[in-house]
């Protein structure tokens, strides 16, 4: 019995003894390494399944090395939770003390390092110079040493372990190499987070102006994608308690909570419950289900060390979310409601963004491109998910903004209805009343009028070569005055209410006029005038500014011939009055008296624009703007 046990202690013994032998070609010469170098053909592992093996045992475990041509090594779900220990043996043949920086990759929570030292077996070495996702390393000067790094992962899948030393000299410029291929993936980051936080004021300024609680669902969905996204740019690949927490649980956290602000805000923004109940129901026991799941997800990470559950219930999260995403796009075709085809169509680009981003996860492919980060086309998806919605947001504004312009409207055009009715009541009162104002004069003072000047002709008949001269000005105020009464009845008839009464009115008198004068009269219009209504007022003050220039050019301008010409233009209709007199002073006017002011201020009240100038003779334009005219064709003589 005796000689069992002493046999048995001896090849224990024995096994330590291979266990803590290094041979000479294990060790690395750290003072021949140039800036960095992988060393995982010196590196050997091991994962502490139980978790409990203590550190005085640890080197009589079976150590593995790293399969040759890998230099990473993918840490399965089951180990994610269990320490892994890396194995190595430097040699430093210098005579100076020798440091450098050990990378184990991966992400780590927490390192150890700790160093083997003859009948003390592992001991824990303070290293004095704490980087994250680094241990700092110090060797004495000829000494050949073994150290080993513990490791403990953060809960995240994809993670891998790989085994490289790195210069002091050189660790700064490492550490900015490493961060420049991560350079495009920030800058692109940052770009979209930025986009998202424009969406996140737009939204909550929305909501604050108009109380719809659709937009506070949009505007938190939007705080969750853009935190998820900042952070995913913003925190570099060192470890840390911060990226720790946001890698292993804060992430998916974010997605889920944002999923369920985006699935309220679908609800509220489609009105599902009063519009479309089943799809109601649908979203609402999505929402349930994600909440319960998420609750389920963080009870396994902050009270247990399952991360295989964990891992299957993070996955079985993104399938419902990508399986209820997908019904809804089928829902949408099939609807066939504008607004929800905005939301469909910006869920069916999301979708295809995360199948590839899942794609390059599943794919565990690493590449320093943007085009090859699932990162990238995850926020890509993100942000075009915001683009839809602002095109459906647009269409749904727009199409409430007609229906309330066409409501205002109604009620405008009702209100106006009646206004214009009451009007036309008063204009038509109004109307009557000048035509029976008119037909009154015409009846009783032309008649009367007409009696006088009657009279007086035959009384200087009978005087014969007897002139009496206020008889002759009885006969001339009796006949200034019955023209005077005829304009006065044309511009209140409301029968003459039109632009070719009026240009024939004015054609006919100045025909008139001129010929009695001796003056050649050449009267342009052109064919096929519009049906335009003139009223009363501009009838009567162009027919006064028309009659009054013909005055002064039979009284001051010693003309022979006037041109009296009107066109049809593209913006309304012009008055010309051309004739071959002497001209006007415009630098001396008194000796037409108020005349020129009259006429000024006539044109004026109508908003017809009149000029004055000398061109073989005065030239008075008068043009009133008239919109939607077409062009005007050309005159003819009459």
């Amino acid at each position: 019995m005796k000689k069992n046990i002493f046999l048995a202690l001896l090849i224990l013994l024995s096994f330590n003894a291979v266990a803590q032998t290094v041979p000479d070609s294990a060790y690395i010469n750290i003072t021949h390494i140039e800036n960095v170098k992988s060393i995982e053909e010196y590196t050997a592992f091991f994962f502490d399944s139980s978790r409990n093996i203590p550190i005085s045992h640890l080197m009589q475990e079976p150590f593995r090395p790293f399969p040759k041509g890998k230099r990473r090594l993918p840490v399965p779900s089951r180990l994610v939770t269990r320490p892994v220990y890396l194995r190595f043996s430097v040699v430093n043949n210098s005579r100076q003390e020798t440091s450098f920086y050990y990378c184990p990759g991966g992400l780590y929570s927490r390192l150890t390092l700790y160093k083997y030292e003859p009948g003390k077996g592992l001991q824990e070495v303070a290293y004095h110079q704490r980087q994250n996702g680094y241990v700092y390393v110090t060797t004495a000067p000829a000494e050949k040493a073994t150290f080993v790094v513990k490791g403990e992962f953060c809960r995240s899948s994809g993670n891998n372990i790989e085994s490289r030393v790195i210069t002091p000299d050189f660790y700064p410029y490492f550490k900015v190499e490493t961060e420049r291929v991560m350079i495009d993936k920030k800058v692109v980051g940052i770009i979209l987070s930025g986009a998202l936080c424009m969406m996140i004021l737009f939204t909550l300024v929305n909501y604050l102006l108009n109380k719809k609680i659709e937009f506070l669902f949009n505007c938190l969905y939007s705080i969750c994608m853009f935190v998820l996204i900042f952070f995913t740019a913003y925190l570099s690949r060192d470890s840390g308690w911060l990226k720790v927490f946001f890698i292993g649980y804060f992430d998916l956290f974010l997605l889920i909570i944002g999923t369920m602000c985006y699935l309220g805000f679908t609800r509220k923004f489609l009105n599902t419950s009063t519009v479309h109940p089943k799809l109601d129901k649908f979203l609402v026991a999505e929402e349930w289900l994600l909440a319960c799941l998420m609750g389920l997800y963080s009870i396994l990470h902050f009270f247990t060390d399952n991360f295989v559950l964990q891992s299957m219930l993070e996955n079985l999260m993104k399938i419902i979310i990508l399986a209820a995403a997908l019904i809804f796009v089928v829902i949408a075709l099939v609807k066939r409601n504008v607004l929800m085809n905005y939301l469909a169509i910006g869920t069916a680009v999301q979708i295809f963004f995360y199948i590839v981003s899942l794609f390059l996860i599943l794919k565990n492919y690493i590449g320093d491109s943007i085009f090859t980060s699932p990162i990238f086309y995850f926020e890509l998806g993100v942000v075009m998910a915001v683009f839809f919605f602002l095109l459906g947001l647009t269409y749904k504004n727009k199409s409430e903004l007609i229906l309330k312009i066409k409501e205002q409207e109604a009620m405008k055009l009702e209100v106006e209805k009646k206004g214009f009715e009451t009007q036309l009541a008063v204009l038509n009162a109004q109307q009557e009343e000048r035509n029976r104002i008119s037909a009154d004069m015409h009846d009783d003072l032309g008649a009367g009028m007409t009696t006088i000047r009657l009279y007086s002709e035959l009384a200087k008949t009978k005087l014969g070569d007897n002139v009496i001269p206020e008889i002759e000005k009885i006969s001339d105020s009796a006949s200034e005055l019955v023209d005077k009464m005829n304009a006065i009845i044309w511009s209140m008839s409301s029968s003459n209410d039109s632009l070719g009464n009026m240009i024939a009115y004015i054609r006919s008198y100045a025909l008139e006029y001129l010929e009695d004068a001796n003056i050649i009269a050449n009267v342009m219009i052109p064919a096929g005038l519009p049906e335009i209504e003139v009223l009363g007022k501009m009838r009567r003050n162009l027919f006064l500014v028309v009659k009054e220039a013909l005055h002064n050019i039979v009284k001051h301008a010693q003309a022979t011939k006037v041109d009296i010409i009107m066109l049809q233009q593209e913006n309304g209709f012009s008055l010309t009055i051309h004739d071959n007199g002497k001209g006007i002073d415009l630098d001396n006017i008194r000796s037409f008296g108020n005349g020129l002011k009259n006429m000024k201020k006539r044109m004026d009240d109508v908003n017809i624009r009149m000029e004055i100038e000398n061109d073989n003779g005065t030239v008075i334009r008068l043009h009133r703007e008239i919109k939607g005219l077409f062009a005007a064709p050309k005159g003819k003589e009459q």
